[in-house]
């Protein structure tokens, strides 16, 4: 029986290798991690991750040849093909410090593979690495292998989250890059054959090891850059009148460009997309390409632009001030059908509101009330470490209130901010909602899930992103 290891039982460990237990039932499947709670979790009836699909998966699986341990050593010693999927944050201290990744979690995975191994492994990576780990963690493990034989492969996940259960099961690609040896080669095709159970393999994409690194961060640079062009849209529809979402829909109908990832919206989250590109940046200038690295940091600027400018739109709106006036925040997420905050925007625009004193009030149905208030607390990076790692949980700020009903949270507000775009969010009684509220009532939708015009017949002032302006705003400068 062919065994798989994975080190690392997050938001990419959990879901594939569960997939793959269930799609090669003679394969074992073993995910470690030494992090106690969230082993706990994993073999409990409450995952540690909310994914649509993905409970379903675990529990088919659970206990038959689908494991969570957190007895790394001993699972990683057994197995064929051991999956690293650990944290790789951004270095926040040294050389490269808020650019380059930080190997610290990868290398000593590495070393600890190398220490317990007894058998010739097959070691993938899995986390979104720079270009060039492979090589760092082949030096590693061939120093340290005791005569015992290891192949690097690197086997970048393309998931998106809210989907990823459909991904994995109907994946666009998989892309495997290996050695171009035949021992490489004999490595790529024992991890091919594991995905050829229910992937066509002309779905599967063999490379060389640099181009399997490259081609992940290169993705999410690009579908970042889609999100960045139509937010600059938005800035300029406006200033002139434009609607973008007609804009982005005449665009998208381009057979060229295509309509996905053209949603005008308050900036982009997630936990690879502005990694991955200060990481493309840092590769760019350590290779002497700084007109590259320039090109991709005007991506993240516009980012950092549009959320800035949200902000900006809010307290220009209210009398430029929101001291001490209750804000809603509706949706904390950085996208609907996930629970993971990561590089939320809504940090962003919620810490710029509390810079200026407000009170927040924030619903989210699926994040908790300590996940917002650790978000809200932490310095910049520290979220990407495992959380024994992180700063204790910090003592909570005074002006956020969280609660588990939109209603209540709208409640006697200034304003309501919408910051994802849950589905729940469309159908609210706004009715109800503008009767409970102060007046003059706001509504900032970051989103654009709202229909403004049936709102405005309530008597909201309306803020959509790359809308046509509320008379109301007209005046109002865009940037402060």
């Amino acid at each position: 029986m062919v065994k798989i290891c994975c080190i690392g039982a997050g938001y990419v460990g959990g879901p594939t290798m569960a997939v793959i237990a269930l799609k090669c039932p003679e394969i074992q499947v073993a995910v470690v991690d030494i992090s106690v709670p969230r082993i706990t979790a994993w073999n409990s009836d409450h995952l540690p991750i909310y994914e649509p699909g993905l409970e379903d998966v675990v529990k088919q699986c659970r206990g038959k040849n689908l494991f969570f341990s957190n007895d790394v050593e001993k699972h990683v010693a057994e197995a064929d093909i051991v999956f690293v999927s650990v944290n790789t944050p951004t270095k926040t201290q040294g050389l490269g410090a808020g650019k380059a990744a930080d190997l610290t979690y990868w290398e000593s995975a590495a070393r600890m593979i190398a220490d317990v191994s007894k058998s010739d492994k097959i070691v993938v990576e899995k986390s979104t690495v720079p270009v060039k780990t492979a090589e760092a963690i082949e030096k590693i493990l061939t120093h340290n292998s005791r005569g015992i034989n290891f192949q690097i492969l690197s086997n970048p996940e393309f998931l998106a989250e809210g989907t990823a259960i459909e991904d994995l099961f109907k994946p666009d690609r998989v892309l495997i890059g290996g050695r171009e040896t035949p021992d490489g080669e004999k490595a790529i095709a024992a991890l091919r054959d594991v995905y050829a159970h229910w992937v066509p393999v002309d779905c599967i994409i063999c490379t060389n090891l640099w181009s399997a690194e490259l081609s992940k961060l290169a993705a999410n640079a690009f579908l970042a850059q889609r999100i960045s062009s139509v937010n600059a849209m938005s800035a300029l529809c406006e200033a002139t009148g434009a609607d973008v979402t007609q804009v982005s829909h005449a665009v998208g109908k381009d057979s060229r460009i295509g309509p996905k990832f053209l949603n005008a919206s308050v900036g982009f989250g997630g936990s690879c997309f502005q990694k991955d590109i200060l990481n493309l940046i840092y590769i760019c200038e350590c290779n002497g390409l700084p007109e590259v690295a320039n090109y991709w940091k005007q991506v993240i600027k516009v980012n950092d632009y549009q959320k800035a400018r949200f902000v900006n739109r809010i307290v220009s709106s209210m009398f430029n001030t929101v001291s001490d006036k209750k804000i809603t925040v509706l949706g904390f997420a950085f996208k609907k059908d996930t629970g993971d905050t990561r590089e939320t925007p809504a940090i962003d625009v919620c810490k710029g509101l509390l810079e200026d004193k407000a009170r927040l009030s924030i619903y989210d149905p699926q994040v908790s009330e300590d996940q917002i208030q650790r978000d809200l607390s932490m310095s910049k990076f520290d979220w990407d470490h495992p959380a024994h790692l992180q700063p204790m949980s910090p003592t909570s700020i005074k002006q956020v209130s969280c609660v588990w009903d939109a209603y209540e949270a709208t409640k006697d507000a200034h304003g309501v901010c919408i910051l994802t775009e849950w589905d729940e969010f469309k159908t609210l009684d706004y009715q109800k909602i503008y009767d409970n509220m102060q007046k003059p009532a706001f509504i900032f939708d970051g989103r654009n899930v709202v229909d403004v015009e049936k709102l405005r017949k309530i008597g909201f002032i309306v803020y959509s992103i790359g809308k046509p302006l509320d008379s109301w705003l007209k005046d109002m400068p865009a940037v402060a």
